[in-house]
């Protein structure tokens, strides 16, 4: 199914195929529980930027490793690309169009203890 979705402005628009029920992760380190992200971990293959790519600016930090985009009009994070998938997006659910989501499961993570909980992380999504 396709979903669409975009910034708070709508600069930025997007489409990513995910199912109709929507498996998310809900993280607590500094930057997620800040911005309130509900991470949709999608392939590049799933994802495709609609419009305003040239209204997007990057911000990393620590490892710099995750490379997050933010709308430079309202500030917005959509989706970015996470560290810990770095061929993929992590699409932030709360900024889908709810017209095609039918539920929404949210796992917790532990982002404040990221290098102890990732390695769990990565091998439940692979199930």
């Amino acid at each position: 199914m396709i979903h669409k979705g975009g910034c708070h402005c709508g600069k930025v628009l997007f489409e990513v195929e995910a199912p109709e029920d929507l498996e998310v992760t809900e993280c607590n380190c500094s930057i997620c529980s800040k911005a309130g992200i509900l991470h949709l971990i999608v392939d590049k293959s799933q994802f495709k930027l609609l419009s305003g790519g040239n209204h997007l600016s990057t911000y990393t930090f620590d490892t710099h490793e995750a490379k997050h985009l933010f709308c430079k009009t309202c500030g917005i994070k959509s989706f970015y690309i996470p560290r810990s998938h770095p061929d993929g997006y992590s699409v932030n659910a709360r900024c889908l169009d709810d017209a095609n989501i039918k539920s929404i499961n949210i796992t917790q993570f532990d982002g404040k203890n990221w290098e102890k909980n990732i390695d769990q992380l990565r091998a439940s999504r692979e199930k």
